[in-house]
């Protein structure tokens, strides 16, 4: 008897390790169809893998304590850091129409600048199209994307920071960009991160963007923050300005009114768009 018992308990100590290496799989499936498709939605997941929807809510519970994923109402969605990061083209797909809302909000608080600075990254790119067309104006971004975009704008002046440029995300880095930045005092500066925290400012993963945005931040006189609310709460690997450094953050009505509140009582105007 004492023997089948051990023989029943060892083929449960078995199952069960199977059973963590099956969930493990899981788990990693489903942190590279959210990294893949930008979010997931917990029924359509359960059904490719051919899973209860509760089994893929526990998942996504144990994806988010490790700080891979962010849940949401129905879903979740990857959170960027050293080890991954979104390139242009997948945000170029992603949320749009609130981008495009974004930008259009983010262009009313041009005012009288003359010199601006526009960040890497689509929602900028997309701002940059809606700059107006009716007066000079100076615009230097570390984009490849941006600048090509609006070089053949007979207003705007485009310049191009020097330096490596990233594949992922076709903009310049490095000494000679913070460097080129250095000699300039730019009116307005629309900065974007992967991540915004009233705790830890505003992140990013890579050290060397990280540099060309606090410069940029650090040589202009008024600075507007553009993201989409799944960026907030979210912290990377570089931090390189606190939300206080802002005149503007500028987002969505995902982020709720009571959390726009509670950055706004940091220093910045909040829109909601």
């Amino acid at each position: 008897m004492c023997g089948k018992t051990g023989q029943v308990r060892a083929r449960t100590g078995l199952e069960g390790e199977v059973s963590a290496l099956n969930a493990e799989e899981r788990q990693g499936r489903i942190l590279a169809l959210a990294r893949n498709q930008g979010r997931i939605a917990v029924t359509t997941t359960a059904v490719d893998l051919a899973v209860a929807p509760e089994t893929i809510r526990r998942d996504l519970s144990v994806l988010e304590r490790r700080g891979l994923l962010r849940r949401t109402y129905g879903g979740a969605y990857p959170v960027e850091g050293a080890g991954f990061e979104t390139g242009l083209p997948e945000r170029e797909t992603l949320h749009v129409k609130a981008k495009r809302r974004i930008a259009a909000e983010a262009v009313k608080l041009l005012a009288d600048a003359e010199t601006v600075f526009v960040d890497e990254g689509y929602t900028p790119q997309i701002l940059a199209s809606l700059l107006p067309a009716d007066r000079p104006l100076t615009v230097v971004t570390a984009s490849l994307s941006t600048a090509a975009a609006i070089a053949d704008s007979p207003q705007l002046s485009v310049l191009l920071l020097g330096g490596r440029v990233r594949a992922r995300t076709l903009a310049t880095v490095g000494s000679w960009a913070c460097a080129m930045l250095e000699k300039f005092v730019i009116d307005l500066a629309f900065l974007g991160s992967n991540g915004i925290s009233r705790e830890l400012g505003l992140t990013t993963p890579d050290p060397v963007v990280a540099d060309v945005k606090a410069k940029a931040l650090a040589v202009s006189r008024r600075r507007v923050f553009m993201g989409h609310h799944s960026k907030f709460g979210a912290s990377s690997f570089c931090r390189f300005a606190d939300v206080d450094d802002f005149e503007a953050i500028i987002t969505d009505t995902g982020l709720s009114s009571a959390e726009a509140h509670r950055y706004s009582l940091m220093g910045p105007r909040v829109h909601r768009v």
